[in-house]
């Protein structure tokens, strides 16, 4: 029967084929990719796009037949009907149709489906990909097309079937145990346990003391500058100073003592370029560098992909396909970059530098992040960008031709200086050749660019001060979008394409707030949490999710069946659900009570977690409904204007901003915080801005003072 069905296929496809104009239809998924790449085809191609997927499962109902080897349901996606209806003319009057979709898993199958809508046989379709957006790229792609890949296929409908398992299996109980509108995933729950993890870590940490000493020293002749060296060492040993008795006992000691130089190492240190980016690397690269969120990252990523109108130019793709987990250039980017590196720097420029991926798999099929042409600087195609799409361009050009180039050099410095049992290390660097560092700065280092005296084995010195400094040791910190996307990787948790997905639904269900750039599990994203660990825990167990992506990669790789892979986790979880519908009782979150009081009864008010976030509720509740918004103010800052209390905001777009709280009567807004501090150069408020060497902006947008 199967037979029957695909022979009928292929008479429909070669019917099609011969019916129609003399042009060939070229089926991508986006609009903006649409436009671009028909530029490059010329008349006898015309291009439309499906705009994402077209079939899918469908949202009413399971869609999953587990009784017979756990097939998906699809259905064509509602609110569709028009793309498929026009896909299915031009096909009709196309001689051939070219599917030309993303090069990865979730691309194989958008074309796959398509495939079906049309009445092909995935042995007969023509299927195109490539990396980048370019003339010579999408020209030698319809030359070589390839039938679609029913491995990667069939990795994609495990992945999707799994997650639909999961979601539509635990979502419901979580309902029912603990409050509607939450959600359980695959990947979304292990990550939301890493979260909770850490934030567990940081609850029972007990600071300890310590007390760190340095000493300001001086030459006796000669350069008489002061340097700065650190108490290394007591007895030969390394050591900890735990509290003020101790340091007291040591400042007592050296101040009966003298400083003589030691030991001097001067050692020549190299740095290496960074690999070009993955996906992962540019969310990292791009929140940590930019403060970007990982969303803003991809959606700026792929408009540079899809193709961007350049001055002189037209429309083209300044970078390659941005969802990729290689390190891998191809030969030709490699030669092109090299080339432009010794035209426009000088052949000492030119490196010769090797990068393996982690994982030496299916995810090498694509090449790394970089710019589609390496020659178009930055500051070329400047005016025809965004300021984001500039941003990040920089970014990506900056790193590409960077893995190319020379490592930087530096002359590294070490010296030991003694006095009595105490040897203190004073440590320093020049750069002696600067290499990649000439189009990448990458974090600087504490010595870098510190210099020390020349100085010799047994030189006495002149100590300028001595001081000791109390500190704590301090909890692990909080994971930011771009530790939490690093986390992720390097646990072989989903994969970047999805990372943003996954950040989103953790702060859309409320089980995560952000302070600042901080990820905060909240109370409901511990309670998930813990009910998840108590009853399912190979769903939130980093490790057990790792070695299902590696199961997804056998299926795209070596062909293994993805039903079976479905089946063995299923038969697991099936008995945990019921396990946990039987033994969990309804889960009552505790409210926060605050010290506000009800204008109504006079009860105290409660924190509420609702659609639109927190709020403030009776407790009272059902009797008083009164609820009132959480009003955050800005502590002792006062309006500029009017003297009134200025208060956190949101806007309609949800950025965080602060206005009076005379509003409407005043109307006096800052976007970022103000602090309690006037300029010295015009007498407005200073606000929280950091940058490079500042950490406070005058509000007065016409005032360029920094501090």
């Amino acid at each position: 029967m199967a037979e029957a069905k695909a022979a009928k296929a292929a008479k429909i496809t070669n019917k099609t084929k011969k019916a129609g104009p003399e042009k060939t239809l070229v089926i991508v998924e986006s609009p903006s990719k649409a436009k671009t790449i028909g530029k490059f085809l010329g008349s006898g191609y015309k291009v439309t796009a499906s705009v994402g997927h077209v079939r899918d499962l469908p949202k009413s109902k399971f869609g999953v037949d587990i009784e017979n080897g756990f097939i998906p349901q699809y259905i064509n996606i509602r609110g569709k009907g028009d793309v498929i209806r026009e896909l299915k003319k031009e096909a009709k009057n196309a001689k051939r149709v070219l599917l030309a979709t993303d090069p990865d898993r979730e691309g194989e199958a958008i074309s796959w489906h398509i495939a079906h809508i049309l009445g092909f046989s995935e042995k007969e379709t023509d299927r195109i990909e490539f990396n980048e957006i370019t003339k010579g790229a999408i020209q030698n792609a319809v030359k070589t097309p390839r039938p679609i890949d029913m491995s990667l296929v069939d990795a994609q409908q495990a992945r999707r079937v799994l997650d639909r398992i999961v979601g539509y299996k635990i979502s419901p109980l979580l309902w029912r145990k603990i409050r509607t509108g939450l959600s359980a995933g695959r990947v979304q729950s292990a990550a939301l346990k890493i979260l909770v993890d850490r934030e567990r870590e940081i609850r029972v940490f007990v600071p300890e003391e310590y007390w760190k000493i340095t000493v300001q020293l001086a030459k006796r002749s000669g350069e008489k500058t002061p340097f700065e060296a650190r108490l290394f060492l007591v007895n030969g040993e390394k050591t900890q100073v735990p509290d003020k008795k101790t340091a007291d006992g040591i400042l007592a000691a050296l101040a009966s003592g003298t400083y003589a130089v030691s030991d001097v190492e001067m050692k020549e240190r190299r740095r290496r370029p960074y690999a070009p980016y993955t996906t992962s690397t540019l969310q990292q690269d791009a929140s940590n560098k930019l403060g970007f969120q990982t969303r803003r990252v991809m959606s700026v990523a792929q408009q540079l992909y899809e193709g961007v109108s350049v001055r002189g130019h037209g429309t083209i793709g300044l970078v390659t396909y941005i969802r990729t987990d290689s390190v891998r250039i191809s030969a030709e980017a490699d030669q092109a970059a090299k080339a432009y590196i010794e035209e426009h720097y000088s052949k000492s420029y030119v490196g010769n530098n090797v990068f393996s991926n982690k994982k030496k798999d299916i995810q090498d099929a694509h090449e790394a992040i970089r710019p589609s042409y390496v020659e178009l600087h930055p500051d070329e195609v400047k005016d025809s960008l965004t300021p984001d799409q500039y941003k990040l361009y920089r970014l990506i050009w900056s790193r590409f031709v960077a893995s190319r180039m020379a490592e930087a050099v530096f002359d590294g410095v070490s010296a030991d200086v003694q006095n009595g049992d105490f040897t203190f290390r004073a440590t320093g660097s020049k750069l002696r050749f600067d290499g990649f560092l000439k189009v990448y700065q990458a974090a600087s280092e504490e010595d870098e660019g510190k210099l020390l005296p020349d100085l010799a084995a047994g030189e006495p010195l002149d100590e300028k001060g001595v001081n000791a400094e109390q500190n704590f040791t301090q909890p692990p910190a909080r994971f930011t979008e771009a530790s939490l996307v690093k986390e992720l990787e390097e646990k072989n948790i989903g994969r970047p394409s999805t990372f943003v997905t996954i950040i989103a639904t953790l702060t859309g269900r409320h089980y995560v707030t952000r302070e600042k750039k901080s990820l905060v599990p909240t109370e409901l994203g511990f309670a998930v949490t813990e009910l998840m660990e108590n009853y399912f825990k190979e769903i939130v167990d980093a490790g057990f999710t790792g070695d299902m992506e590696d199961k997804l990669d056998d299926i795209e790789a070596n062909g293994t069946p993805w039903h079976s892979v479905v089946a063995d986790f299923y038969d697991v979880l099936k008995d945990e659900l019921k396990t946990a519908d039987d033994e969990i009782d309804k889960i009552r979150l505790e409210d926060e009570v605050t010290d506000e009081i009800c204008e109504l009864c006079g009860k105290p008010m409660v924190i509420k977690q609702g659609r639109f976030g927190r709020f403030l509720a009776c407790s009272g509740y059902p009797d008083c409904k009164f609820t009132k918004p959480i009003v955050v103010k800005v502590e002792d800052v006062a309006c500029p204007l009017c003297g009134k209390d200025i208060l956190v905001r949101k806007s309609k777009k949800g950025k965080t901003f602060y206005g009076c709280s005379g509003y409407p009567d005043c109307k006096q807004v800052f976007w970022y915080k103000p602090v309690n501090k006037k300029c010295p150069k015009c007498g407005a408020l200073l606000v929280e801005r950091s940058g490079k060497n500042f950490k406070f902006a005058c509000s007065n947008q016409d005032c360029d003072y920094r501090e």
